[in-house]
């Protein structure tokens, strides 16, 4: 895959992951991230990655190994349940964060008829 303008080293993309703001030479990348197709699985896969090293501690504490697992999958399928379902409202967070123009807002309230 060629790199897109403005792509991110890994040090900057491990900030863009944890929620840190890049500098302005990185917005068009941000943009593709955020606004080009297949927003959701990039963001799924992020969080994904920042829950890792939280999961891999989990599964070190001092218990039974069925307890460990299970706590495992349910702080991972628990996060990413939250993400799933808060998506939009991370991504037009994440594009204030930056600075970039917000998609259409639905309107509070009942549908227009």
């Amino acid at each position: 895959m060629t790199r897109l303008p403005g792509d991110p080293g890994p040090l900057r993309r491990a900030r863009y992951i944890m929620g840190f703001r890049l500098p302005p030479e990185n917005l068009s990348w941000v943009r593709h991230d955020l606004m080009d197709a297949g927003w959701r699985g990039r963001m799924m896969v992020r969080h994904l990655v920042l829950m890792l090293p939280v999961c891999v501690g989990l599964a070190l504490l001092p218990a039974e190994a069925g307890i460990r697992v299970a706590v495992v999958a349910l702080a991972l399928l628990s996060s990413a349940f939250v993400v799933v379902i808060s998506a939009g409202d991370i991504r037009r967070a994440r594009l204030r964060q930056h600075g970039l123009p917000v998609p259409d807002e639905p309107r509070p309230g009942p549908p227009p008829y």
